[in-house]
């Protein structure tokens, strides 16, 4: 249910201090504000806002309570959507960054509101994309990546964003380490994780030139418009440079293939008729962006075997009481683990065969 401020105060904001910094420093915007929570996303704070002439705007903040280092950092996607507004990557409007944590403890901003729809679920496909408009929105989706792969970062002043060189190899050693230190609260163990490892460390291909990757691309994480094409990308907080064909694998593993060895569960947006296979994806990537994608099955056999570590990581935190696991089916959390290790010892069997 949504929560608005009706006693002027929400949780993670002193709502007359903020909107008196909106004041003060956000042109075409005038306080005070309907505060409505947006459902979904991450566990930012994001409140869709409506001002006193009927103009809305997002604001968005990191959780209340103590945080890793690097994580929930407001000023790193304020950068990268400032930085990429005048391009062709569509983002929601900067309107303004705040860094003083005396205004509400913590760092917020504000971007413009986008109207469109992010398909978490089959069932949000089902509402708000018709069947006839689903390849589309898929080539659409294809294509701002596409974009976002061809830009400079260092032209559009995100040179320093991350460490250039290297992405995969420190995603693998960091991945691994998850890995191996969930083992034990997540009563799952396969030696196909080690495996995998062991030949995805000894097999990584040059990364040429870097770029800026979203790290989390897909029909969950773009807004659709009215025209079922993408408006805007969002939630760029993971985002880095890095190797761009790694982050297109991730986009593509989201889709299916009449030829694989295990259907997608009913609840994934791609098991609906309409769109695209992985196969035509590819095509479509490759042909729009020029890039050599000879070694896909790498990338593809990489991001399963990623995925499994992530999924094993939030089935450990469960299964040892570190979250709450009421409503959530952990036998299918597992079953998840092992199907992306299926699908990546496929993806290393297809490239050993290719060779």
């Amino acid at each position: 249910m949504s929560e608005q401020a009706n006693d002027r105060n929400l949780p993670g904001y002193k709502v007359e201090a903020v909107e008196a910094w909106v004041r003060e420093n956000v042109t075409g915007l005038t306080p005070p504000f309907e505060w409505v929570q947006l459902e979904g996303g991450h566990s930012n704070l994001t409140y869709k806002l409506k001002d006193v002439d009927g103009k809305m705007a997002v604001i968005r903040r990191p959780p209340e309570g103590e945080l890793l280092p690097k994580a929930h950092d407001m000023g790193r996607e304020w950068a990268v959507i400032s930085a990429l507004d005048p391009t062709p990557v569509p983002v929601a409007a900067p309107l303004g960054f705040c860094a003083d944590k005396t205004i509400t403890e913590a760092n917020f901003y504000l971007m413009g509101w986008v109207d469109g729809h992010s398909l978490h679920a089959a069932s949000h496909a089902e509402e708000h994309l018709p069947e006839a408009s689903r390849r589309n929105a898929a080539y659409s989706l294809i294509d701002v990546q596409v974009a976002l792969h061809s830009l400079e970062p260092a032209a559009i002043g995100l040179g320093e964003l991350g460490k250039p060189d290297g992405y995969v190899a420190r995603q693998l050693k960091a991945w691994y380490r998850s890995w191996t230190a969930s083992a034990a609260d997540s009563k799952l163990e396969d030696q196909q994780a080690h495996d995998l490892e062991a030949f995805l460390t000894a097999n990584i291909p040059d990364q040429g030139a870097p770029r800026v990757v979203h790290g989390d691309y897909g029909m969950h994480n773009v807004l659709f418009g009215a025209d079922h094409t993408v408006a805007a990308v969002i939630d760029w907080e993971i985002c880095t440079l890095g190797d761009p064909i790694a982050d297109f694998a991730y986009t593509l593993n989201q889709f299916t293939d009449p030829s694989d060895s295990v259907p997608p569960p009913p609840e994934a947006v791609s098991s609906l008729p309409g769109f695209p296979t992985r196969t035509e994806i590819a095509a479509r990537y490759a042909e729009k962006s020029g890039r050599d994608l000879s070694l896909l099955d790498y990338y593809i056999a990489f991001n399963h075997w990623k995925t499994a570590c992530i999924v094993q990581g939030v089935l450990a935190r469960y299964r040892a009481g570190q979250k709450s696991a009421e409503g959530t089916n952990l036998d299918l959390l597992a079953e998840r683990v092992l199907r992306s290790l299926a699908r990546a010892t496929e993806a290393v069997e297809r490239l050993k065969q290719g060779a």
